[in-house]
């Protein structure tokens, strides 16, 4: 007989929640390259659907995952253990980065990216320094995320100085 504590599906639950979050960031730096260099005319909607899937995906998600997170952490009086409060912080920085960074860049960029493209009129796309610099800025606080998003995983798995 399959016998599943509640506890335990509260582990898979938040594992998912993770998961559902912050996958898909993973595929960002391949994405936005491709996409800019291959399909400009796409770029515009290309970071309105980043937007979006910030909006109804990570941050929902990552707010599931913090909250089975506290039950977890609760449940088994975790929250002294390093390997809870680094993750627990990590969290909460994503959380914060995605209202503060990351939500207003993509809409700026999907903004100054559509008038670029409108720009060329159908002819090869010249992004403008603002662009540019903009999207060096996103790339750079996503590459910050996902090294926080390993960090956070290596704490919550290795379980270091416990």
């Amino acid at each position: 007989m399959l016998a599943v504590q509640f506890y335990d599906a509260v582990v898979a639950l938040h594992v998912m929640a993770i998961v559902l979050a912050f996958g898909v960031t993973f595929a960002y730096p391949i994405m936005v390259p491709y996409v800019t260099r291959n399909h400009p005319a796409a770029v515009p909607a290309m970071y309105e659907t980043m937007h979006l899937i910030g909006k109804r995906l990570i941050t929902p998600a990552a707010t599931v995952a913090l909250l089975l997170g506290a039950y977890l952490a609760s449940d088994r009086d975790y929250w002294s253990e390093t390997w809870v409060t680094v993750p627990l912080v990590i969290l909460i920085v994503l959380l914060g980065m995605g209202g503060a960074v990351f939500a207003p860049i993509e809409r700026k960029l999907a903004e100054l990216t559509a008038r670029d493209v409108q720009g060329a009129g159908g002819g090869p796309v010249a992004w403008s320094a603002e662009v540019e610099s903009l999207a060096r800025r996103n790339a750079t606080a996503g590459a910050v995320a996902s090294l926080l998003i390993l960090v956070a995983i290596y704490f919550m798995v290795a379980k270091p100085f416990a």
